[in-house]
This record gives structure tokens, C-alpha cells and sequence, in this order.
């Protein structure tokens, strides 16, 4: 037997001979270094995506800013509703061979007080084509007459409809207005407008004549 090998079999915990059970070992338990690593790291990665959602939520978009929806070339979801001033019946469905701008805003919104202008003149710029409709949908944030009110004070002339449960905003990935959705005449969403709109951008992506 070597040296070494000696060092080590005397190095080895002695069993004790009166019947007591041998202490347990000293230091932590195997694995438990690695385990709270992982909870760290976990932890880490949860603080930045917990950042990244915070930072689009909140970032500024320009008015009449153009981006990337997950409905582009999908079929626009149902909107429909009655009217918040007359009570008649509006629908997208009811539209279709138009381009049709879904609108939902806010009374309490100053960006929706501020495109509401735009809005307008869009819609006079194509009213002769008669190739272009509005239809507003209001936040569930609001009440019906406050909703009513802003229609009235603006002087909007599209219809403008409540959505019960928030429904129609789930359905088009809305958290907050104003934003805007460009549905063309086949009734596929051919544009979304994060921020609030302005004619020239509504213009430019509803060519005169487009609609024959």
C-alpha cells in the first residue's frame, strides 16, 4: 500500500461501535448551487421581458405611422354594434367593397381628439368615390354619454359603436387608443395605424379611384 492510499483510508469517517448514528455530512445539499442558479437566471430573464412589454407599451408612435399587424392579409374580425347617436345598426359586413377604417379611440384620449380632424377630411376627400367608410369603436374605459359627447364635439359623421366586454378590441389586439385598422374591399385588414392617423397616410394607402 502506498503512501497516498494510506492517507486516504485513514482520512474515512469511522463508523461509530456504541450504536450511534453517524452525523450527517457537512455543507450543503448536493445540487442546491446549481438550483438556485437557475432561479436567478429564471429571474433575470423574466425582469428583462417584464422591461421589453413595458417599453412597447409605452413607446410614442408618430401620427400616421404604418406597422406590421399579425392580422395583415387576414380577414378583419366582426365589428358590429349600434350606432352611439342613432341607435341604428352599423357593421363592417355592411361595408364590404369599401375601404373601411376601424377607429378606436377614447373621449378621455387627447391623440383620438387630435386625429379626429383628420378623420374627417379623409372621409371628404373620398366621399364623391363613395369608395371609403369610418367606424369608430369606443373604449370600454368610457360611458355612453361621454362616448357622445366627444362624437358631438368633434363633429364626427361616421358611426361610432360601444364594444360590451371589450370584445372587438381583444379580438384585434387593442390595449389602448387610439389605433386604427385599414380593412380593404375583399374585407382582409390591410394596414394598422398604432398611433392616431393623418389624412395624408390614410391617402396614401387608399389611392383616388382604388375601389371600382
Amino acid at each position: 500500500m502506498t503512501a497516498a492510499d494510506a492517507a486516504r483510508r485513514d482520512a474515512r469517517p469511522v463508523p461509530p461501535t456504541d450504536g450511534t448514528p453517524p452525523a450527517p455530512p457537512v455543507g450543503p445539499p448536493a445540487g442546491r448551487p446549481r438550483h438556485r442558479r437557475a432561479l436567478v437566471a429564471c429571474g433575470a430573464v423574466g425582469l428583462v421581458l417584464v422591461g421589453l412589454v413595458a417599453v412597447l407599451a409605452t413607446r410614442s408612435v408618430a401620427p400616421g405611422t404604418v406597422e406590421t399587424s399579425n392580422l395583415g392579409g387576414k380577414v378583419a374580425p366582426a365589428v358590429a354594434g349600434r350606432n352611439l347617436l342613432t341607435g341604428a345598426p352599423v357593421s363592417l359586413a355592411g361595408e364590404r367593397g369599401k375601404f373601411v377604417l376601424v377607429d378606436f379611440f377614447a373621449s378621455w384620449c387627447a391623440a383620438c381628439q387630435s386625429e379626429a380632424p383628420a378623420i374627417e377630411q379623409f372621409l371628404f376627400t373620398h366621399r364623391a368615390a363613395g369608395d371609403v367608410a369610418v367606424i369608430g369603436v369606443d373604449s370600454t374605459t368610457d360611458t355612453t354619454g361621454d362616448a357622445a359627447a366627444f362624437l358631438r364635439r368633434t363633429g364626427a359623421t361616421f358611426p361610432a359603436i360601444t364594444d360590451p366586454g371589450g370584445q372587438i378590441a381583444v379580438h384585434y389586439g387593442v390595449a389602448s387608443p387610439p389605433q386604427s385598422f385599414l380593412v380593404g374591399p375583399s374585407g382582409k385588414v390591410v394596414a394598422w395605424i398604432p398611433g392616431g392617423v393623418t389624412a395624408a397616410a390614410l391617402d396614401a394607402l387608399v389611392p383616388a379611384g382604388a375601389v371600382r
